[in-house]
């Protein structure tokens, strides 16, 4: 860990100054937009993002069963804010056309003429501004790039990273514990937790069951009992399943099961919560708005809350909601935190995240140095890592390099 230098006064004061003169979004070529995997494998073997059937909503459909990639829409986006002096931050998220039109066609126009530093000012603006068509779901995207992007370019401005602006690291570093089904890679590289994917729901019925169950019980006599195991679910389960399964699933000690049921019966997540009071719950990648979270705090409907850096209002918002559990006592671990700086900075700065998730798609054999989302971002070693101590959040990008990004 190294200690960011301090700055002068003076371009601190002048800085204060700045106006924004532009937020522009734009589609981009970004790993962001799901598995690091881009075609071959340059590895020891095939990832197993390639081939491994992963349950979800649609599971109950049999023409987009066996792969998301058959029904998702998506497509990553970039957001350039740029201010009077010409510095510029970046920041990003996805779900392509619909966000780029929000940001383009209103909440970029919005700031233009704001103070470039008023990041609190600038988040509310955005958020209230969203509030007649909501805020949660796409709108909430299009929030988190454009608050990014300001956090960067402030961080830019001061001459600081993210995390000295955030109150400074409460931690040495990171834990990191590796999501993916390539077990045997997550251990070579030395990380002391490991996410499976669940690959069967309700509609596989008591054979899904038995495989579910006799895939984490192999995991498990894999890493020994001195690693964290988690299972992600992602939407599949309702909530007789989830229990049915979490009883199955008693003797392999996992860490959590994440993410069991669709994101918007929160009387489904009360429930679940009531027939499970041993399991640790961890839900929260598929809300969005703040409100959502601090109800899931006062209802205790889950354990561990998950948001999205680039998708629950970014910096600003994820921070925010880091507050609240803190305050109730619970703990946070972003979605994909350690896959970006954005959520490597926030990570760092509170104390209700205890580790980082780093999501791998990428085939086991490859460094992970060749797969990082952003040139200057750092990579986990031995499942720590800290992150750069550049201005802003260290991307590692200049104007050149955004735009061959743009597609």
């Amino acid at each position: 860990m190294t200690e960011p230098s301090p700055s002068p006064a003076a371009p601190a004061v002048r800085s204060q100054r700045l106006r924004i003169q532009s937020v522009k979004a734009f589609p981009i070529q970004s790993e962001m937009v799901g598995a690091l995997y881009r075609g071959g494998t340059g590895g020891r073997r095939d990832p197993w993002t390639k081939s491994h059937e992963v349950a979800g909503p649609l599971s109950g459909y049999a023409r987009f069963k066996a792969s998301r990639a058959t029904w998702r829409y998506d497509g990553a986006v970039g957001c350039l804010v740029t201010a009077e002096n010409g510095a510029f931050g970046f920041g990003a998220t996805r779900y392509d056309l619909p966000v780029i039109h929000l940001i383009n066609d209103h909440l970029g126009p919005l700031l233009e003429g704001e103070s470039a530093l008023a990041t609190e000012r600038l988040w509310d603006i955005m958020v209230r501004a969203a509030s007649p068509y909501g805020t949660g779901g796409l709108p909430s995207y299009a929030v988190s790039a454009v608050d990014l992007a300001l956090w960067d370019l402030k961080g830019k401005l001061l001459d600081q990273p993210v995390y000295a602006l955030a109150g400074g690291p409460v931690r040495d570093d990171l834990t990191v514990y590796a999501t993916g089904n390539d077990t045997d890679w997550h251990m070579e590289l030395g990380f002391r937790g490991t996410k499976l994917a669940c690959p069967h729901g309700p509609h596989d019925g008591l054979d899904g069951l038995q495989r579910t169950e006799a895939f984490v019980a192999e995991t498990r006599a894999q890493i020994g009992p001195n690693v964290e195991l988690m299972l992600d679910c992602w939407m599949a389960l309702d909530v007789d399943y989830a229990v049915r399964l979490a009883e199955r699933l008693r003797p392999h000690g996992l860490r959590w099961m994440e993410d069991c049921l669709l994101p918007e019966n929160s009387e489904a997540h009360d429930e679940l919560r009531r027939r499970l009071p041993w399991m640790t719950l961890a839900t929260g990648e598929h809300w969005y708005a703040v409100q959502s979270f601090a109800s899931a705090c006062i209802n205790r409907r889950a354990d561990v809350l998950q948001p999205d850096i680039c998708w629950a209002g970014g910096f600003t918002g994820c921070r925010k909601i880091a507050q609240l559990a803190e305050a109730h006592g619970q703990e946070v671990c972003l979605h994909a935190g350690a896959n970006t700086p954005y959520g490597q900075h926030l990570s760092v700065t509170s104390p209700a995240i205890r580790w980082a998730e780093y999501f791998m798609g990428s085939a086991p054999g490859l460094p992970l140095e060749d797969v990082r989302v952003f040139p200057g971002m750092a990579v986990p070693r031995d499942g720590r890592l800290f992150p750069s101590d550049e201005p802003g959040f260290g991307l590692g990008l200049s104007l050149d390099d955004i735009e061959t990004m743009r597609r």
